[in-house]
């Protein structure tokens, strides 16, 4: 069979062989994406940790704690190194490959938690800080791509999901690690300096890996490439990948394989692709999964609970209830397919943000004021059970399946640049959510702010059904045909309604 790539490049596949692959079915496709997904986990690990550390690091640094400056710097400057590390990271993967770039993110990872065990002074715990930043950012482009390039196609969600797991796991054992070490002389440095463990394991490890298959065979290394996939696939499964990566490869070829990132936007197709990547990673952040977890100890205050005690018990448990919920996603992504997940979670999103609005309009009513003892602790309730709600349902779908959809809708010249740049939408997303939500509050109220992130969750919606395809148990090259098919990226895709929701 002959198609047409996006270069205009005609190209042949062999007919395709029938895909059964299960998650479990390959443990060396499963060591591959374990190993890569510590990466994920250094990546919640450092994100989540100096919520418990700074207020040690108060204790420590007289400075630190009479300059509420120096406090945010502390915790934001590594969502800036985020920001310029996933900007960096297409690029770096592109170039030098998913491995030396995941050795790279180590390096940044162990050198920084070191630098910020050790500091002497806030500044130099502020570099550690940036050095962190930039090792979570290229890992948060690099750990998505290696998995999805060394996936088959049927399981290729659930492991790229893998990676959220990990994230969310590393969130969890951030909360573990505070409480572990509270009692402990030198706290926070323990806090911040475990990191590095878990970075050298993975360095150790990704040494023994090869690269990923697709990359090798974009840079003439068939033969290496060949033989990473042949531990990957059965002998009729393996002739039809190769076949694929040398269509793919005579692709790169009519292209010249020159991709920037102004690349991406000269062609229709590609601007459509990263749309749909760079929204979903936006609509991540803007539906509010910050801006939950961090009123989750106001909520519980609200429910009558002031215990600081209760207040960390209940950070373990969102944190173990987001990861439940994300192993309920990889159970799902290859079966109800991403976008049907997405869409299904956001419904979940907007009914549960209503609650919590709800619960805190309340509040602020007076209502409580007169009929404290039974109003008042129903309101509390109704926020506490609003937030349960809102993880359940974002943790299986909007948390795993933009950073799915992103490793799998880019064809192999663009797919390093597009991912590093969608991931920076999500870090800048991110950004702008933790700078300027209190703001928000400040103007419109708790309540009033959550209702307009539900308004953001319907706007999500619409999104999703409009722009984002179905891409569930696709190659590659059958993605890449999606922003082909015609009326596909020029506004007229209701005619393709069937193929693009994967309704049998």
């Amino acid at each position: 069979m002959t198609i047409e790539s996006m270069s205009g490049c005609s190209v042949m596949f062999s007919p395709p062989t029938k895909r059964n692959i299960s998650y479990f079915g390959n443990r060396y496709v499963l060591s591959l994406a374990a190993t890569s997904g510590i990466g994920g986990l250094l990546f919640g690990y450092d994100t989540g940790v100096i919520s418990g550390a700074l207020l040690y690091i108060k204790d420590e640094f007289k400075e630190v704690n009479d300059s509420s400056f120096l406090q945010e710097t502390i915790v934001s400057v590594a969502l800036f190194g985020a920001m310029i590390g996933s900007a960096a990271g297409g690029w770096i993967n592109d170039v030098y490959g998913r491995k030396r770039a995941t050795l790279l993110a180590d390096v940044m990872f162990i050198i920084g938690s070191l630098v910020m065990c050790l500091a002497p002074f806030p500044s130099i715990l502020i570099v550690g800080r940036l050095l962190v930043g930039l090792g979570v950012g290229v890992a948060s482009v690099t750990s998505p791509l290696y998995i999805a390039e060394a996936s088959p196609s049927e399981i290729r969600g659930g492991l790229v999901s893998t990676n959220v797991l990990m994230i969310t796991g590393g969130q969890f054992l951030s909360y573990v690690v505070n409480l572990a070490f509270t009692e402990v002389d030198g706290t926070w440095r323990w806090m911040l300096g475990v990191a590095a463990v878990p970075a050298i394991l993975q360095f150790c490890l990704m040494l023994c890996l090869p690269e990923s298959p697709r990359w090798l065979y974009s840079k003439k290394e068939k033969v290496q490439a060949i033989s990473v996939l042949s531990k990957i696939y059965d002998s009729d499964r393996l002739e039809e990948e190769i076949d694929l990566l040398a269509s793919a490869s005579t692709e790169d070829l009519c292209s010249n394989q020159t991709v920037s990132y102004f690349d991406v936007f000269r062609s229709k197709e590609m601007r459509h692709a990263f749309l749909a990547g760079a929204g979903l990673q936006a609509f991540q952040q803007f539906t509010g999964i910050n801006t939950v977890m961090y009123y989750s100890p106001t909520i519980v205050q609200m429910a009558g609970f002031s215990s600081n005690q209760l207040a960390l018990l209940l950070s373990l448990i969102i944190a173990a209830m987001n990861a439940a919920g994300t192993i309920i996603g990889i159970h799902l992504i290859d079966r109800c397919g991403r976008r049907r997940l997405a869409l299904t979670s956001l419904v979940g999103v907007f009914i549960s943000l209503l609650m919590i609005a709800g619960a805190f309009f309340l509040q602020s009513s007076g209502v409580r004021s007169s009929l404290h003892g039974c109003c008042g602790a129903s309101q509390g309730w109704l926020a506490v059970l609003g937030l349960a709600l809102y993880i359940v349902f974002f943790a299986p779908g909007m948390g795993p399946v933009p950073w799915a959809v992103n490793s799998e809708i880019y064809p192999e010249a663009y797919r390093g640049v597009c991912g590093g740049m969608s991931a920076t939408v999500n870090w800048i997303s991110n950004l702008i959510v933790a700078q300027f939500f209190l703001s928000v509050v400040s103007l419109v109220g708790t309540g009033g702010t959550f209702l307009i992130i539900a308004g953001i969750a319907v706007m999500a919606f619409v999104f999703v059904y409009e722009v984002v395809p179905e891409t569930k148990g696709l190659t590659f090259e059958e993605v890449e045909r999606l922003w082909k098919e015609k009326g596909w990226g020029d506004g007229g895709g209701s005619s393709q309604q069937p193929l693009l929701l994967g309704v049998a």
